[in-house]
């Protein structure tokens, strides 16, 4: 593959679930345009949460050790294997888990419908994935998360980056998604890219309305590679565009019972999450 061809995918062509399935399985990547989700909707998520990250609340909601809901400070994580840690702060929303009142509304009620569309496509690769892929899986992708508790979804703030960055620091180091399926509103910013089989680097579109969907490693494990895990990265930005970015991926998981190939949904999750030092 010479070239990063991501295909845009509407709901309303009548090809949408082959074309979903064609272009995770050669980039590892997908866009999902004319959906549900409104641009309002997206815009009104944005300004509640860069209003809370404003605030010393965040603090008072820092994660608890054993825990995984909550606020995470700037340098929390680390992409696995990277000697730095990324340059931002984030909070982790769960369906049964505390979310501030003051953004909790519009953020329950935007969790809800990136899972439904989430549940979606994972119908769409049960579909068009070929039966010998299907028959390599414990169950079907949609049903390993019906019932789960463990979908993520991540409100990530990268701030306008210090005069002090120290050389190979950056907004996140490159690294593949854990879970199933991750579903990614477009950012307030440019700065996404992920790499191509042949080691480049291309950045994802970042046009308004569009979700980006890209395969994670328990997909990758559980397809056994047919569904690649495709690396990505945000970069740093230029100094004339030195200045907040969010972003809101919502990370599809299955229940932690869900046998992928020599282990178990949750135990892979555990081991990562030691990996990447949120554990």
């Amino acid at each position: 593959m010479s070239e990063f061809d991501v295909l845009a995918i509407s709901p309303k062509d009548a090809d949408a679930p082959a074309k979903f399935a064609k272009s995770l399985r050669e980039t590892g990547f997908a866009i999902l345009k004319d959906h549900d989700m409104t641009p309002a909707e997206i815009d009104k998520m944005y300004d509640a949460w860069a209003g809370w990250f404003a605030t010393d609340e965040r603090f008072d909601f820092a994660v608890k050790p054993g825990t995984s809901d909550g606020y995470f400070g700037m340098k929390s994580e680390n992409a696995k294997g990277a000697t730095h840690k990324d340059l931002k702060e984030f909070f982790h929303v769960y369906q049964n888990k505390e979310v501030p009142k003051s953004v909790e509304p519009v953020t329950r009620d935007f969790n809800e419908k990136l899972i439904k569309i989430g549940h979606m496509l994972l119908e769409w690769l049960d579909q068009e994935t070929p039966q010998d892929v299907k028959d390599i899986m414990s169950e079907p992708m949609v049903n390993m998360v019906k019932g789960s508790d463990s979908n993520l979804l991540r409100i990530l703030h990268y701030p306008p980056l210090p005069d002090d960055v120290e050389p190979g620091e950056t907004r996140a180091a490159a690294h593949e998604d854990i879970n199933l399926i991750t579903l990614l509103v477009t950012g307030s910013e440019p700065g996404l890219q992920a790499q191509d089989v042949n080691g480049t680097w291309h950045d994802v579109p970042c046009q308004a309305g569009y979700i980006t969907i890209n395969s994670g490693d328990m997909l990758s494990q559980a397809s056994k590679g047919y569904y690649p895990s495709t690396p990505h990265r945000v970069i740093n930005p230029e100094k004339q565009e030195n200045r907040s970015r969010y972003s809101m991926p919502l990370f599809m998981h299955p229940r932690p019972d869900v046998v992928l190939d020599h282990q178990t949904a949750g135990e892979f999750l555990d081991q990562r999450l030691k990996e990447i030092g949120l554990k």
